[in-house]
């Protein structure tokens, strides 16, 4: 199947922003290509080596999206490029606002993270390893073996890396755990490794659900880990231990108003995908629902949120 890329260098305080235009115009996922986060891994010393160059232009953000090459592509394009003008009515500077776009292989695609994805500790424990890599595993570390292909999501970046480090610390053998929007199942698989009972993942896209399937297979962990397609909590059923959606602010926003009836009393609610200029939005939509904030967790420009569910 052939594809565009469709990519936009941007500012970091409209990274969000132009996130959720191209997931509203039916993206499976985006990458965001942040030179923070690169010179921030080249400079903490995770990597024995690395062939990415110290970023000159930290400021300028690249988010990529990719559409199927139909007879909708230029209507979107245009759709696209319309939106992101419309970004300073919000007062959210677009930067460069550059729009390129190019046609790609599935394939292509997919065999394109080997060249950036290498294995990374980002917490106390787990480390996120790509099959093609090896790694010598050092003691009391958990191994996450992944493959994100079109689905996205390798671990490595401050929202993602935010979940995995609160998940490790609430985390307790045989909780029950909703992963809502998993992409590539990352979180799912991680919450499995740290001992949860079940872990039940949703996502809208049926391409991640696949990805999902399939990392969760390969980190044998498929008895825990139920994948299936859905739209936020909806997708849902019962209650959970935690429930954890790392995704954007606007959607945080809407999904947090059935977050207290789908948690168990003294459950945890993990949010991330935040970018910090939208924190004081998300807290308040939070603390509306009866919610208890237990700590907020900031780096790289983006925020996580760790809440509870008191008792009734």
């Amino acid at each position: 199947m052939k594809w565009a890329e469709i990519s936009i260098q941007t500012t970091h305080e409209a990274t969000e922003a132009v996130a959720n235009i191209f997931h509203e115009l039916g993206a499976s996922g985006v990458v965001i290509e942040d030179p923070e986060v690169i010179n921030a891994y080249r400079r903490s010393g995770a990597w024995d080596y690395c062939a990415l160059p110290e970023a000159e232009n930290p400021e300028i953000v690249t988010v990529k999206a990719y559409l199927p090459m139909d007879d909708e592509l230029d209507d979107k394009l245009r759709l696209f490029e319309a939106r992101v003008n419309e970004l300073a009515q919000y007062q959210l500077n677009k930067g460069r606002g550059h729009i390129y776009w190019q046609e790609v292989q599935e394939e292509d695609w997919a065999s394109s993270w080997k060249n950036y994805f290498h294995p990374v500790k980002v917490g106390e424990k787990i480390v996120i390893k790509p099959s093609w890599e090896e790694y010598n595993q050092a003691e009391g570390e958990i191994i996450v073996e992944l493959d994100p292909g079109m689905a996205f999501g390798t671990g490595t970046h401050h929202t993602t890396a935010m979940c995995i480090r609160i998940l490790e610390d609430v985390i307790k053998p045989g909780d029950v755990v909703f992963d809502v929007g998993t992409g590539s199942g990352i979180l799912a698989v991680v919450a499995a490794k740290l001992g949860a009972g079940a872990v039940y993942a949703v996502d809208l896209d049926p391409v991640a659900v696949n990805v999902a399937v399939e990392n969760a297979s390969v980190n044998g962990v498929s008895h825990v880990v139920k994948v299936a397609q859905g739209d936020l909590l909806t997708g849902f059923t019962g209650t959970a231990d935690v429930v954890v959606a790392n995704i954007i602010a606007d959607v945080i926003i809407r999904l947090v108003k059935d977050v207290p009836q789908k948690l168990k009393e003294g459950g945890v609610f993990i949010a991330s995908g935040i970018i910090a200029e939208r924190l004081g939005d998300v807290t308040a939509a939070i603390l509306a629902q009866g919610l208890v904030i237990d700590r907020v967790v900031e780096e790289g420009g983006w925020a996580a949120i760790a809440v509870r569910r008191g008792g009734d």
